[in-house]
């Protein structure tokens, strides 16, 4: 009871990714291309929203983990994406303790100038923003929600799945979803009441957030 629930996130390319690192593990090294091919994007998208511009960087030291322990991973196209995204993050942390950086925490009004008016739909005002600003504005979010928002948005990764990479239960990262997209339409000037208010920000932020791919 009281649970949000929010609809799957699936990727219609997890088939062709599962097959690419099966391929892979057996020694087919273009596999290996096309399975990063296919989840780089959505990786950096991710690493942007926690690193900023040193995720290109975090992104390649990621990689070189990826490699060293690619025979080690165990499951699907679908898994290969948590797997990927827990080492990116842990990468990440390594790279913010490093240097002393903590992501920002929080949004403020000034953060929202020049964004779309309060009559917007919520679909309109996320797809007029650039994927930069997108990004920006998600990195303004309280920690635990950004970070709920880019994994289930951009990188493509269910409840259950967003939940292992962060080490939490399902429901706390699809609460902390739900409040990050609802936050996000709050400081847009859209409101939008419910579920499917959310919804609608989701699915934009998806379109929006997935120009980078």
């Amino acid at each position: 009871m009281g649970q949000v629930r929010q609809p799957r996130r699936t990727q219609p390319r997890d088939g062709e990714l599962g097959a690419a690192v099966a391929r892979a593990q057996d020694g087919d090294e273009t596999a290996f291309a096309i399975a990063y091919r296919i989840v780089q994007p959505g990786l950096l998208g991710y690493l942007r929203g926690i690193v900023g511009d040193d995720a290109e960087d975090v992104a390649s030291d990621a990689w070189l983990e990826i490699a060293r322990n690619f025979g080690r991973f165990k499951g699907d196209g679908a898994g290969f994406r948590g797997w990927t995204a827990t080492i990116a993050r842990h990468r990440a942390l390594d790279h913010l303790r490093r240097q002393r950086v903590r992501p920002q925490n929080g949004g403020t009004e000034q953060d929202v100038l020049d964004l779309p008016g309060p009559h917007s739909t919520h679909e309109q005002a996320l797809e007029s923003l650039s994927t930069e600003r997108a990004l920006e504005l998600v990195r303004g979010l309280p920690r635990d929600q950004a970070e709920a928002v880019l994994l289930r948005v951009v990188v493509g990764l269910d409840g259950p799945a967003a939940a292992r990479v962060l080490g939490k239960r399902p429901g706390a990262v699809r609460t902390a979803a739900h409040r990050g997209l609802k936050r996000l339409g709050h400081q847009l000037g859209i409101g939008g009441e419910g579920d499917e208010g959310v919804t609608d920000v989701t699915d934009a932020a998806s379109r929006t957030l997935g120009k980078s791919r």
